[in-house]
């Protein structure tokens, strides 16, 4: 039997407007992951980033691949959110950026990459944890995020492979995902027996 290609398949869809309305409100986008790459310690991932956390990714990224170019994003625009043409071409242009950061063995080695498309760590703790400064490792913190999501995204490659252009996008906004993942992380940390001081951080951050 010949062995399977691996392959590395992510979709960037289903642009939302958060706090519309809001002096604060803010476009994100869902990323769907699914793999059978080792590279990759959770074979299915969804989760939803803004622009603005892709422009953190690309910064990031492109300070640790030094003389190997990291792929632009779609430039800023001073559209309305409400411009659907604008958001599609920002949805587009950043499916582009994925499509090929995930090809590049540079940026596969890095581990924001991993947490940025398979937790839903704010950017700044992503850098925290991918220096040591966390209670939580970066494959704990990728597991139980993919534990406690395990069946959004099921549900989610099921209608890929179903209706590929018509995706079901409401379940997986939810915050009912993320509040599990905090959930289990707040537990896999106390289980392990912690110092009091980092059971604090681990509290501090699930609030």
């Amino acid at each position: 039997m010949l062995p399977e290609e691996e392959f590395v398949a992510v979709r960037v869809q289903d642009p939302r407007i958060q706090n519309e309305g809001s002096w604060n409100s803010y476009v994100d986008y869902k990323i769907f992951l699914h793999t059978n790459s080792k590279a990759f310690t959770a074979k299915t991932s969804c989760v939803r980033r803004r622009y603005s956390e892709f422009a953190w990714l690309r910064k990031k990224l492109q300070k640790n691949t030094g003389l190997v170019p990291v792929p632009d994003l779609p430039g800023k625009s001073f559209f309305s959110f409400s411009n659907e043409d604008f958001l599609e071409g920002r949805r587009k242009g950043l499916q582009v950026f994925l499509d090929k950061v995930v090809n590049m063995t540079v940026c596969l080695s890095d581990s924001q990459l991993h947490l940025f498309l398979q937790t839903q760590l704010p950017v700044g703790h992503i850098q925290d944890c991918v220096q040591g400064h966390t209670p939580y490792s970066v494959t704990d913190a990728i597991l139980t995020y993919a534990s406690s999501n395990r069946g959004l995204a099921q549900a989610q490659e099921e209608d890929s492979i179903k209706e590929p252009s018509t995706l079901n996008t409401d379940t997986v906004s939810s915050s009912s995902g993320l509040l599990f993942w905090r959930v289990g992380l707040f537990f896999l940390l106390n289980s392990r027996g912690r110092s009091s001081s980092q059971k604090e951080t681990s509290i501090c951050f699930l609030t």
